[in-house]
């Protein structure tokens, strides 16, 4: 859309939190006519209301009024389901809706790289933000890792990188968003409870992150992955595929022990696999999508080698907390996915003592029966699902007990008795590992403030 379009025209923001804060400032900064409605009344609310107001943006809270349909547009956040009924209503009366990436990317000048995937999102988007920084390349990291794309685009000039991390949620919501290069790292059983409890749908949502690219855009995407050969139909932008699996003509791979990639018929030998500071088959694959990317935007091969070596990982996702009394103590808050909890219990040899339990998205654990079988030895259940997570594993463990403490948001009583009753199935040389499998919104904001608070617990043992 021509930014000078916005001019005068009205646009309700659905939700008042990051996202919506943040498109709805950037409309605003547009002389859009900008109305932002959030059902919920919380007090995280009530600040961001606050702030609007203060900005003289015109908001409501605590429910829609029929003035959210008093509009030609509506943006909606990453948590608003497409099928809430304030969507759907608004679809009904012809109104656009659109998501907040939709919207930002109209202001956006410089070259976007949005990467999307059911597991690894998070940590490639961070790669690929450090490889930029080391590369000392002019660029910014954002959406859904946690900064609204809509709070820094207008900082992005020409020269500028943006390195977007994108969901199936906000990707529900996009109608010209383009990014120079997409990265689909995989896909697989997640957020089911959003789609009908349909692959079909889910996988759908994911593929559309290349709908707009045209000849001279780029796709990234895994070799090894079904659904991603399935769905990903795209026979308009240059494809880069990846595998740790076998050789490729044209993308990233490993050969013996050598992680590769080959770009326009030259090879280039990036890092001996061992050599990779984040381990594991799945994070060998997010380092060859991050590396690909990084290249094809003109990163020199030993850059990323030098990153590639050094990179941590980020918080919450298999990060060390801490060692009592001989036990391990890993916060691994952001595997809300059968999927990575199966990463996570691949990537330790010790005896396990899993955290898992949350809200449920539809989850299939049949996958993990055998590997929980193998490699643990105690489940403590959690959360809302923590009855369906005995009905899982009870005959899969020798122990299973659940620690559950009220309905308190967030309970930090209940992950204290959560912790407590892991530690009493621990015993030295065995790892306690929070790997829910499902989201936190049950008891907390987001999986950022569960694994916060499981570590300050841990602290306190």
């Amino acid at each position: 859309m021509n930014i000078a379009e916005l001019s005068g025209k009205k646009i309700s923001v659905i939700g008042a939190e990051r996202s919506g804060v943040s498109a709805a400032m950037l409309l605003h900064s547009a002389k859009a006519q900008v109305f932002v409605s959030d059902f919920g009344n919380s007090e995280s609310t009530q600040q961001h209301i606050a702030e609007l107001q203060k900005e003289n943006v015109e908001c409501e809270c605590g429910g829609h009024s029929e003035k959210v349909y008093d509009c030609s547009l509506m943006v909606v956040s990453p948590g608003v389901p497409t099928n809430a009924p304030v969507v759907l209503e608004a679809q009904k009366r012809g109104i656009q809706v659109v998501a907040e990436i939709e919207v930002a990317s109209w202001f956006c000048k410089g070259p976007i790289i949005a990467i999307t995937g059911s597991n690894g999102k998070t940590t490639t988007t961070t790669l690929l933000g450090r490889i930029f920084s080391d590369a000392k390349k002019k660029h910014v990291v954002a959406g859904n890792i946690g900064t609204a794309f809509s709070s820094v685009v207008l900082d992005v000039d020409e020269e500028t990188v943006v390195v977007l991390e994108v969901s199936s949620f906000q990707l529900d919501g996009i109608d010209t968003f383009r990014p120079k290069v997409a990265v689909i790292l995989n896909i697989t059983q997640n957020h089911l409870d959003r789609y009908d409890n349909s692959m079909e749908k889910y996988a759908a949502s994911k593929s559309r992150i290349v709908m707009n690219q045209m000849p001279d855009d780029m796709v990234i995407c895994n070799a090894d992955d079904e659904w991603t050969h399935k769905k990903v139909k795209n026979e308009k932008s240059k494809v880069f595929q990846f595998s740790s699996k076998r050789k490729l003509e044209q993308g990233a791979f490993a050969e013996n022990g050598i992680m590769k990639t080959v770009i326009a018929h030259t090879e280039y030998s990036i890092i001996a696999v061992d050599d990779i500071s984040i381990k594991g088959e799945h994070n060998l694959q997010n380092a060859m999508a991050a590396a690909m990317a990084a290249q094809l935007m003109g990163v020199k091969p030993a850059t990323i080698k030098s990153t590639l070596r050094n990179f941590k990982g980020v918080e919450h996702r298999q990060e060390f907390v801490r060692e009592v009394n001989g036990i391990k103590y890993i916060n691994n808050s952001k595997a809300t996915t059968v999927e990575a909890v199966e990463m996570a219990l691949k990537s330790y040899d010790e005896p396990i003592v899993l955290i898992m339990g949350g809200k449920d998205k539809g989850n299939d654990y049949s996958t993990i029966y055998d590997l929980v079988k193998r490699k643990v030895k105690g489940i403590v259940a959690t959360g809302y699902s923590a009855d369906t997570i005995v009905k899982n594993f009870s005959d899969k463990v020798s122990v299973i007990k659940v620690a559950t403490i009220g309905d308190a948001k967030p309970n930090i009583e209940s992950m204290k008795k959560t912790i407590e009753t892991a530690a009493s199935l621990a015993h030295k040389g065995d790892v306690v590992l929070l790997s829910p499998a499902c989201t936190s919104f049950d008891w907390f904001r987001d999986y950022e403030e569960r694994g916060r608070i499981f570590k300050q617990l841990v602290h306190q043992l």
